[in-house]
């Protein structure tokens, strides 16, 4: 009698590995044509940016497999701890010396030929922690204002605090909206979100009439004429680019903008660079892969084997998703510029590395999902 040895399939979203594939394969490719100009003449290297991208793309595939290959409840253990080390890493920003600054931020801890940006890891730092802080105590527990509300509202305002000394209002913006909704779908009490909104929209405005700057980014996404050569410069030129490509673009490589017309080509505005080389079509296209990974995180999601699960799915989804939506929107002038980089396919080995990571442990919620 022979023996058949059973071989246990292994079953994962697959469609959701494939959309971030394509993502960051047209993000690398578009990041060479951007970059090449800027590239040669801040460090005389053409391919400066793209190697360095690649390294911290080999860095994030491994944090990526190891996401993959660990089982998500261990991060429920560990997110505590995870939260902690993030903020120590905010803390150290600020000490001169360990924090690297540049363009008026000090964001970065100076790790010699490279960088790390602690406020990027926050982001999956917050919602692990969030995911299983929420999941432990229930709905009702949530509700309350003494178990729900007071520890949250104290969480982000130790975060505010940290981000915005550095100043990164962007950054800070998309980890509020991540705390937000998973408060919501962890159970909240409605009014509470509201409250929260409120007065998270009080704060914001004051914020913005503090800063100078903040405030003029607010008056040229409003008006562009207003000042077109200072504040209004970086939209105006991303419309430009935006416009210039058309239906099908001026083809791969022949971006005009990119010639140091275009303000931070290789970061944020790289999504108007593929509008311009590549034209409607293909930029249509990012959007709807955004939207595609986006339904395949809600449809994770919804088939997760538990509530830490649900909502590390949720804002992991979130997060990359409604990231990527405030970039382009930025790029094309329906929101205010906030620095926020397209992830997978902006230059930044912080961005990337996290990006990754944050994917791997979704795909291995899909590997368990209830099928």
């Amino acid at each position: 009698m022979r023996l058949h040895k059973k071989i246990k399939k292994v079953h994962f979203d697959k469609m959701f590995l494939i959309t971030c594939c394509l993502i960051l394969a047209l993000g690398l490719v578009m990041l060479f044509s951007a970059s090449v100009a800027v590239g040669l003449e801040r460090f005389g290297d053409s391919s400066f940016f793209i190697k360095r991208q690649i390294i911290a793309l080999v860095l994030g595939t491994i944090l990526f497999y190891i996401a993959y290959k660990v089982d998500y409840r261990f991060w429920h253990k560990w997110s505590l701890m995870i939260l902690i080390v993030s903020i120590i890493l905010l803390i150290l920003v600020l000490i001169p010396g360990i924090g690297a600054s540049g363009q008026g931020a000090q964001r970065w801890i100076n790790l010699g030929m490279f960088g790390f940006q602690p406020s990027e890891a926050v982001k999956l730092a917050v919602i692990l922690y969030m995911a299983a802080w929420l999941s432990e105590r229930g709905e009702d527990r949530i509700k309350d204002i003494r178990y729900g509300l007071i520890p949250f509202v104290a969480l982000l305002g130790l975060l505010s605090v940290l981000i915005m000394r550095q100043p990164d209002f962007g950054t800070l913006t998309i980890i509020i909206f991540i705390a937000l909704v998973l408060f919501f779908v962890g159970g909240a009490d409605i009014k509470h979100i509201f409250g929260l909104i409120l007065s998270g929209g009080l704060l914001a405005l004051f914020a913005i009439k503090t800063a100078s700057y903040r405030m003029a980014r607010l008056l040229s996404f409003l008006n562009p004429s207003i000042d077109p050569q200072g504040a209004g410069y970086h939209i105006t030129q991303a419309k430009l680019a935006v416009g210039s490509g058309g239906l099908f673009g001026l083809g791969l490589g022949q971006s005009r903008q990119k010639f140091f017309y275009l303000p931070e080509v290789t970061g944020d505005s790289i999504f108007a660079v593929i509008a311009e080389e590549l034209g409607f079509f293909f930029s249509s296209l990012v959007i709807l892969l955004f939207l595609i990974f986006f339904w395949r995180a809600i449809k994770i999601a919804s088939k997760a084997p538990d509530n830490f699960g649900k909502l590390v799915a949720v804002g992991i989804g979130a997060w990359i998703s409604v990231q990527a939506f405030v970039n382009i929107g930025a790029m094309l002038g329906v929101l205010p510029l906030t620095g926020l980089t397209l992830p997978l396919m902006s230059y930044g080995g912080s961005s990337l590395i996290v990006t990754m990571a944050g994917i791997g442990v979704l795909l291995n919620i899909s590997k368990q999902c209830k099928v």
